[in-house]
């Protein structure tokens, strides 16, 4: 079968990932190819990933209709260093495409817009994107395929394009496979009277408000509920994942289909929908060597030097974490447990962690108070501002925890294979790549019993989990888990020894992955 994959993401290519849709993106084609299938990855540019093979053929230029008028869109194959027999990569490239930072001039793949045009940038971006690929298609520019494959909201305007525009009626006889990999961002934005808007990308055509309006904003388009109710099939990351976003949000307590949840029942009713889990590679090769603890140390500091150097003038969070990693190298001695955590600095990722508990305290201030010094917690990541905020006065009143304000490939390596114990208290996790690469190093993991989290660790076996009905609940939860957790290690137990192996020995491969989405979704 041949199978397209159009994604804004690709973590195959260099700097064209941001998050765990790159890496399903990533490494899901090759896993699917040595099933004897053939995949295509369709990605946008985004201003330079055209430019990563100086190698490069000549594009192929092409002409599609966006915004009413004709535009020039070039086509290339990209071929990374490590090449996947089966596996194509491809760009599309448009000055459009392209969203440098204003401040650094640096490419990056997503925009933060103001808080009174949220995605305004980026839906315009990923509708021409989509108009691009729909003419792709249709033309057989980047091949013939027996099935599409929809990655989150920046690609579902392909599955609108394919039910109500006329020029691409012949896509309606491909079949279309639509992935969320994260309920909580829908790309929504208005039906008119803005530059990005549904009648501005696609003027004069004729559509069903039914099929595209948000429920919430009736007056708006919502791309994410697009991809769920036009795509043939509909799957989620994880299992429990795909049962829990069928029931309406409790917020801040639990995230459940975020407005969706008629769409997705109506989707589970009609068998279209189901959860597949994300895999993680177990190539002996990947694996990181522990890190000497001053060598770790080094790493961190070069990596800060680094991110404080972008910026003209120095950041608190920089100036803090470089200070606390001078004075852990001034001790004699490495602490007695390495917390980590690797993640964005967000609302999902960090809420449990920040809010309080039935004594007042946060959960992160209840966990380092426990500590003291006999370990610390090195947490590495960035994102929303008020999150940094909090995790930056944090640090600067405990000794024990270094906000590592970034992010970098070599740091997170060395926090997966050098740390003890992982955190990860989502409040809801679609899947979660972070606990797979913890585990498979052998660190075993603290995490919220919910979606992939919770079909992933076992409680007592290769990890840790807690639970709660109120977040006070799951704050006090979370800490006393934690804290036994650590209680565990500090004593040596054999239990430890055996938690730890358990880890390193658990598996959820690729191959299973791309061997369901093959019977579940394809067939």
């Amino acid at each position: 079968m041949n199978i397209l994959f159009v994604s804004a993401e690709n973590g195959a290519l260099p700097g064209g990932k941001v998050g765990g849709i790159g890496d399903v993106v990533f490494h899901l084609p090759p896993a699917l190819a040595k099933l004897g299938h053939q995949i295509v990855v369709l990605t946008p540019s985004h201003g330079f990933l055209h430019q990563l093979n100086s190698e490069n053929p000549r594009p192929e230029n092409f002409a599609f209709l966006f915004q009413g008028y004709e535009h020039q869109g070039q086509l290339y194959e990209i071929f990374p260093e490590k090449h996947e027999p089966g596996v194509r990569h491809m760009v599309i490239d448009h000055p459009l495409l392209a969203s440098p930072d204003p401040l650094t001039g640096q490419s990056r793949i997503y925009t933060d817009d103001p808080p009174d045009t949220p995605f305004a940038t980026d839906a315009t971006r990923f509708a021409l994107f989509c108009a691009a690929i729909s003419e792709l298609v249709i033309a057989g520019l980047a091949g013939t395929f027996q099935c599409i494959h929809l990655h989150d909201w920046h690609a579902a305007l392909i599955a609108f394009l394919r039910q109500f525009s006329l020029r691409h009626k012949a896509l309606q006889s491909i079949p279309t496979v639509y992935t969320i990999h994260n309920l909580g961002i829908q790309g929504i934005r208005p039906l008119r009277g803005h530059a990005s808007s549904l009648e501005a990308w696609f003027p004069g055509m004729p559509y069903d408000w039914e099929k595209v309006a948000d429920p919430r904003w009736h007056d708006c388009v919502n791309t994410m509920a697009v991809g769920i109710r036009l795509s043939d099939k509909v799957n989620t990351v994880s299992p429990s994942y795909a049962l829990e976003i069928r029931e309406s949000s409790r917020r801040p307590v639990f995230y459940g289909g975020e407005g969706l949840e008629l769409d997705l029942k109506q989707a589970s009713s009609e068998k279209r929908l189901v959860g597949i889990l994300n895999g993680c590679n177990y190539d002996e090769s990947l694996k990181s060597p522990e890190q000497d603890y001053l060598e770790m140390l080094s790493i961190f500091k070069a990596a800060v030097q680094k991110w404080a150097g972008i910026k003209r003038n120095l950041d608190t969070a920089h100036f803090i974490a470089y200070t606390r990693l001078l004075e852990l190298e001034k001790r004699s001695k490495a602490p007695e447990i390495v917390l980590s955590f690797v993640g964005r600095v967000v609302d999902q990722k960090l809420l449990i962690l920040l809010a309080a508990g039935s004594d007042g305290k946060s959960g992160l201030e209840a966990v380092l108070d426990f500590l003291k010094t006999r370990g610390c917690l090195f947490i590495l990541g960035s994102g929303d501002s008020d999150f940094e905020g909090n995790l930056i006065r944090m640090s600067s009143m405990h000794e024990n925890l270094i906000f590592l304000n970034g992010y970098s490939d070599p740091c997170a390596d060395i926090l997966y294979s050098s740390g003890d114990l992982f955190l990860m208290p989502s409040s809801y996790e679609p899947c979660g790549i972070s606990q797979l690469l913890a585990m498979r190093e052998g660190q075993p993991c603290v995490v919220h019993r919910v979606g992939g989290l919770k079909d992933t660790v076992r409680h007592g076996e290769n990890g840790f989990s807690f639970e709660g009905k109120t977040l006070e609940q799951q704050v006090d939860n979370f800490v006393k888990t934690t804290t036994k957790a650590i209680s565990l290690k500090l004593s040596g137990s054999d239990q430890w020894a055996r938690i730890c192996r358990n880890a390193s020995k658990t598996r959820f491969t690729w191959k299973q992955s791309a061997e369901q989405y093959v019977s579940n979704l394809y067939s």
